[in-house]
Parts: C-alpha cells; structure tokens; sequence
C-alpha cells in the first residue's frame, strides 16, 4: 500500500504486539506483573521522540503497546523500546499492528466495522 502523502492516516496506528519482551533489569517489571499494564514511553526508531504508552502483559511474556497518540510508519519487525524516565527498561521486536487512523475513521464513517475484504484492500497482510 502507497499512501497519498506522507501523513495519509493509513500510516498511523495507536496499537501493537510484540514478542516476548526481554527486560534489563526487571524480569518483566514488578509494576506490570502486579497491575498486568503499565505506563511508560517508547520509541521504536533511533532518533524519534519518547511516546507516551501503555503496556499490557501477554501470558507468553509479549506485550500489547496501546499510543496515547497514533505514531507513523510503524512496522512489523522494528523493535519496540520502552522507557521509564532516563532508564532502559527493555525492548520486543513488533510482531502485529491494530487497524490503522485510516481504518477507524472508516468504520466511524459508516457507523460499522469495516469489511474484512476493505481492509485487505487497505493493508497488505504480513
């Protein structure tokens, strides 16, 4: 899928899984063991700015990654790291996305769910 412009609400998403997280210090940390998620930031390219998100824990060690904004160009693959203040807590390497800005404006569009076959038209299965 080409996106019409580089800010085409295709390319943003607000959720993601990665694999099994392997964690620095803590194994995984006590506060996301305790409460099942967590507050902390994450980047998942080089340079990019700390975004502020929510962990959710996965019995398999994976997490779900829920953005308090949607983030561009976020790709199966790239790793996942994830911050608390200054400090490294760890990183999973992207497994699977949640629909992306695009998608959901569909659905509220139509007041519905889009089609499975819309949204194979929209992303390209990975």
């Amino acid at each position: 899928f080409k996106a019409p412009s580089r800010d085409h609400p295709a390319l943003y998403r607000d959720l993601l899984r990665t694999n099994r997280v392997h964690w620095i210090a803590e194994e995984p940390p006590a506060e996301l063991v305790r409460e099942k998620m967590m507050e902390c930031h994450f980047r998942f390219r080089h340079q990019m700015a700390l975004v502020p998100c929510v962990l959710t824990l996965n019995q398999d060690g994976s997490v779900w990654v829920t953005l308090v904004k949607p983030a561009r160009a976020i790709t199966p693959g790239q790793f996942a790291v994830f911050y608390k203040g200054d400090e490294c807590l760890g990183s999973g390497k992207i497994l699977r996305m949640g629909p992306s800005v695009y998608t959901m404006q569909q659905g509220k569009n139509r007041g519905e769910n889009p089609k499975k076959e819309e949204i194979d038209k929209i992303e390209p299965a990975t």
